[in-house]
């Protein structure tokens, strides 16, 4: 979710993978149909789905809203989405247009 906020991915694509025979253990599944666009602004940035409280608001303050529902703290939260932010911020640009 945070990774598509950042990228400004508007596609809807999301998907679990079964991890063992009997369905006991769901993963998400790699990322796949990407489909980033150009941002309005930073401020005003949407998802195509609810991301928190303040439905698809793509900003942190609504990103971080839901944390507990993904078992993280607010702290452990906000840590994972700085982290991911300045990830993105090095090396997004390069490895989207990295030709296969």
């Amino acid at each position: 979710m945070v990774f598509n906020a950042l990228i400004s991915n508007l596609g809807r694509s999301r998907a679990k993978s079964r991890r063992d025979r009997y369905g006991q253990d769901w993963r998400l599944s790699p990322a796949y149909d990407l489909t980033p666009s150009v941002a309005v602004s930073v401020e005003r940035r949407d998802l195509a789905m609810i991301c928190g409280d303040r439905g698809r608001y793509a900003n942190a303050e609504n990103l971080l809203s839901q944390c507990e529902r993904f078992l993280l703290s607010r702290g452990e939260a906000t840590r994972v989405l700085a982290e991911m932010e300045a990830m993105v911020q090095q090396r997004w640009y390069e490895i989207a247009r990295r030709k296969p």
